[in-house]
């Protein structure tokens, strides 16, 4: 009798399974729910991309959808979204309703190439071997082929975020890198003078133990990075900011990777610690490094600003450096805009991952039917002459100090 009883009520949980499982419909719904609040409550966001040729991608996807799988029918919103090209306009995939893989490296684009930074250590072969295929793809084509899933301002942006969906097998068939969707990716690797493939098994909604898109040492992973020494932009990682001296060469390094205050101590009163020092030693040179900084509250940028300006014996040509990176973004292109705009900063590295003039502050939307959240900005930030979009770029230098 327990056994008849028993029946019926799986039989209920499954179909109660299956109903929250969003159907094609829902789906399309949400496309359209999706596509009237951009044009209705977001329409200056047609910038890059005119309307008529967004609603052609809409209507091109929902007649797709019903042939879709599932993690196909995310990826086209994810492409929908990322066709407005703003960094802070996004659906992320992994807040998809659609399940999602990756596998267990950690890559990092580097002037020659893609390479291994960290991995698990079930495939410390592959640390530090250079990435050549994907799925028997040459590197460059799949970067180009998963790149419409990226919200990428610009190349930099793609650089610093885009590789991840190299290791996600769901993107990768969604962009037909792959023919069918598995759960491993082989890829082809360049090491040691020599060229091999290898299958690596994907795990379920994964994500590598990272810190400012590099592998901490101590952690279960392997980072191809030597931790005999630590580069003073990787040092003190738990902290917001940090600053060293340096008295070989005369010069105050600052690491500040967040616009925000550490909860040891508040960014004015850092700031005014760090121009106390300086004003009471032998000090030449102030370099500033944002490399790492992917914004926060540009509110909290002032006490950086007024403390250079105020500071005689840094605010001059030469004496004041700036490193900027492909992580660089959002309120911290404001901080750089600033300093470009009131400081004698020269700025050092790799250009920034941010429009100088950009639409950033978004407000998180959740779409009805799969629930999935979408982020649309609303907040023009302008602080350069509207003449184009484009990037600050580092100069490289020739100087002796590595940071």
């Amino acid at each position: 009798m327990k056994n008849n009883l028993l029946l019926p009520l799986l039989l209920l949980f499954t179909l109660a399974q299956a109903q929250t499982k969003p159907t094609v419909a829902d789906w399309q719904y949400d496309l359209r729910f999706l596509q009237e609040t951009i044009h209705k409550d977001h329409p200056f966001l047609f910038h890059k991309i005119t309307a008529a040729q967004f609603d052609a991608e809409v209507n091109k996807l929902y007649e797709a959808m019903p042939a879709m799988q599932e993690h196909e029918r995310a990826a086209g919103l994810v492409r929908i979204v990322s066709l407005l090209k703003y960094g802070h306009t996004a659906l992320p995939w992994r807040e998809s309703p659609s399940k999602y893989h990756s596998a267990p490296i950690n890559f990092y684009w580097f002037s020659d190439g893609v390479y291994v930074e960290g991995v698990s250590k079930s495939n410390a072969d592959l640390l530090g071997a250079k990435l050549i295929k994907v799925e028997g793809l040459p590197v460059m084509q799949a970067l180009q082929a998963v790149k419409p899933l990226v919200p990428a301002e610009n190349d930099q942006f793609f650089k610093a975020y885009g590789l991840d969906y190299l290791v996600n097998p769901e993107a990768l068939h969604a962009q037909r890198v792959t023919p069918s969707l598995k759960k491993t990716i082989t890829y082809t690797f360049e090491k040691d003078g020599r060229s091999f493939e290898q299958t690596v098994a994907t795990l379920d909604t994964f994500a590598p133990p990272r810190q400012y898109g590099f592998i901490p040492p101590g952690t279960d992973w392997l980072t191809v990075r030597d931790t005999g020494s630590t580069p003073y932009y990787l040092k003190h990682l738990d902290k917001i900011y940090y600053f060293e001296y340096l008295p070989a060469a005369k010069t105050v390094y600052v690491r500040h990777s967040q616009i925000d205050d550490d909860p040891q101590e508040a960014t004015p009163l850092f700031y005014k610690r760090l121009f106390d020092f300086i004003d009471q030693h032998e000090v030449e040179r102030l370099v500033l490094d944002v490399r790492l900084n992917g914004g926060g509250d540009n509110y909290k940028n002032k006490p950086v600003v007024t403390g250079i300006i105020a500071c005689k014996k840094i605010n001059q040509p030469g004496k004041l450096f700036v490193i900027i990176g492909r992580r660089t973004f959002s309120a911290c292109q404001n901080l750089v805009n600033e300093l470009s705009n009131y400081t004698n900063a020269t700025f050092v590295g790799e250009p920034t991952a941010e429009n100088i003039n950009f639409y950033g502050d978004n407000r998180r939307s959740v779409l009805p039917k799969t629930k999935t959240p979408v982020y649309l900005s609303f907040a023009w930030w302008q602080d350069k002459a509207p003449l184009g979009e484009w990037t600050l770029a580092g100069a490289a230098t020739g100087g002796r100090y590595e940071f």
